[in-house]
């Protein structure tokens, strides 16, 4: 069974990015980003939501086109429209055993990439194994939180940290109540 794995850049005060989806302020070099690319390769498949897939217009994606081409990835969206010939696969119902699936058949460990509402989505139905995050020394007071609008209590087990030294941080944690 492979495990999900919300791999995501957060500020201090809990937003994975600003008003109007602003990611200005998390570094985009550096030591902690050299890491997450690294640990991109780790990943058999990608999952995201709508909002986090057509972030990527922004930037040149296609619609349709895999952002992450070394890994299968999915989009978790009941009205996302995709070209025929995508290299995404919507998944649009029965979201909780696709996944229970991909876990039991994906090659390797599946990232979650956001965002914040399909990361407490998947908490809320205990399918979220790790959290990986890259900590910016940042206080951003409003945006997309890290997991939207779960106000569950959850317990974590710390598997790593490293502190670098321009001031951000990489934890890893198991989810243990999930």
């Amino acid at each position: 069974m492979q495990p999900i794995v919300y791999d995501v850049a957060v500020s201090l005060d809990g937003f994975i990015c600003g008003n109007n989806e602003d990611v200005s302020r998390f570094p985009h070099e550096g030591p902690i980003v050299d890491a997450y690319r690294k640990r991109l390769d780790s990943y058999a498949v990608c999952l995201m939501g709508r909002r986090t897939y057509e972030f990527g217009y922004r930037f040149g994606l296609p619609a349709g086109a895999n952002p992450y081409p070394g890994m299968l990835s999915y989009v978790l969206s009941s009205n996302l429209e995709l070209p025929d010939d995508a290299e995404v696969s919507p998944i649009r119902k029965d979201a909780e055993a696709v996944l229970l699936r991909l876990k039991r058949e994906a090659a390797g460990p599946i990232y979650l990439c956001g965002g914040g509402t399909l990361a407490a989505s998947l908490l809320e139905l205990k399918l979220i194994d790790r959290l990986r995050l890259k900590r910016a020394p940042i206080l951003l007071g409003q945006g997309v939180r890290l997991f939207g609008a779960n106000d569950r209590a959850i317990d974590l087990r710390q598997l790593d940290m490293v502190a670098y030294p321009d001031g951000t941080v990489f934890h890893e944690f198991e989810i243990l109540n999930g």
